[in-house]
């Protein structure tokens, strides 16, 4: 079976979610999201690859999205790419392509311990040198390690490869307990599916909260996880159960923010007893109740900050459930390094920017 992936979406108009979604800067930065390459050689993981062209390469402008200029290339697109999951694809784009890419992005590949050639190496670092960004999921930070894009820098992989990459690149700070790590202009993820977060995350960075959520209920996945890595280590998955789901009571919870939302009364929804509520939530979520009501009070603050300008701190603090401004602040220095004053001004001033 061969799979013809062709470039899309060259040349058409960038659209923008209720003109709240981050224009290009220009900067040296790399502030700019809207032409992304993928690099697939041999041996190319199906899904990791697919995760790009999910997020990147799917036109969700009838739902008011931005639309990106995607495209995946290869060392020699003469010839036909062996991926890991059974079939073979052909690839038109060689890598001249990254050169017009505003964020480089590197497939997983096996062997993962591959050595890299030279070309893809140099491009990855000519990507950098000229102010674009690149990315990793899972084993394709071997890549990024090998072009010296790692030196000095914290950086991410699969935590079964993470004692072999910290062995081969001892110059990099390997950190095995995360989902993802923003070194920008060098990004890298964890195994699989945090691929889907770390590209959540530079949408989110450049073009704003509500774009990311808009894209994350689109691809029916979380627009933010708590935890790390260490979550998913031999951790058993539970059967499902009859009326086990927790998807209403979550769904109930994101829509009564700023009232107060006790364990007590979410369990009490669920019709569970709070133990048993507490631990079937860390099975389905991976962390707690409280952690996870913190992070959506959170990314709702983010999109008011963002889309309401109007609004004063103690506005956006009720509404979002911290109640005061004062408590908002805590948990934002805390878990997003920037008081929400800070936050406003940044994204306001992209906006103008652009």
């Amino acid at each position: 079976m061969t799979v013809d992936f062709r470039p899309r979406f060259s040349g058409d108009p960038w659209l923008h979610l209720a003109g709240l979604a981050r224009t290009a800067t220009g900067d040296q930065t790399g502030g700019m999201l809207r032409n992304i390459a993928v690099v697939a050689l041999d041996g190319v993981s199906p899904f990791e690859l697919s995760i790009f062209s999910e997020v990147f390469g799917v036109d969700r402008t009838d739902r008011g999205l931005p639309r990106y200029d995607f495209a995946i290339a290869t060392l020699d697109p003469r010839r036909v790419i062996r991926t890991s999951g059974g079939f073979d694809m052909l690839v038109r784009d060689g890598l001249e392509r990254l050169e017009e890419a505003d964020v480089v992005a590197v497939a997983p590949s096996k062997p993962y311990e591959r050595e890299y050639e030279p070309e893809v190496l140099e491009a990855l670092r000519r990507t950098v040198d000229r102010g674009g960004r690149v990315l990793s999921v899972c084993s394709s930070a071997f890549a990024l390690a090998a072009a010296g894009l790692l030196d000095g820098k914290r950086a991410t992989t699969h935590w079964m490869h993470a004692p072999l990459m910290a062995e081969r690149f001892p110059q990099v700070q390997v950190d095995p307990d995360v989902l993802y790590v923003d070194e920008d202009p060098v990004f890298t993820s964890a195994g699989t599916a945090a691929g889907i977060d770390l590209c959540l995350h530079l949408v989110r960075k450049e073009q704003g909260a509500e774009v990311a959520n808009a894209l994350a209920r689109s691809m029916v996945v979380a627009p933010h996880r708590s935890g790390g890595q260490a979550q998913f280590v031999a951790t058993p998955v539970p059967e499902p159960r009859p009326g086990s789901t927790l998807a209403p009571v979550l769904e109930w919870a994101t829509a009564h923010l700023a009232e107060e939302l006790t364990v007590e009364l979410l369990a009490a929804r669920a019709h569970m007893s709070e133990r048993t509520f507490t631990r079937r939530f860390r099975s389905v979520t991976g962390t707690t109740p409280y952690a996870w009501v913190l992070q959506q009070r959170l990314l709702l603050a983010e999109q008011l900050l963002e889309g309401r300008p109007d609004l004063s701190m103690e506005e956006v603090a009720s509404r979002s459930g911290f109640g005061t401004a004062a408590a908002m602040r805590h948990h934002f220095v805390r878990e997003r390094g920037t008081p929400p004053s800070a936050y406003r001004r940044t994204f306001r001033a992209e906006v103008q920017a652009g």
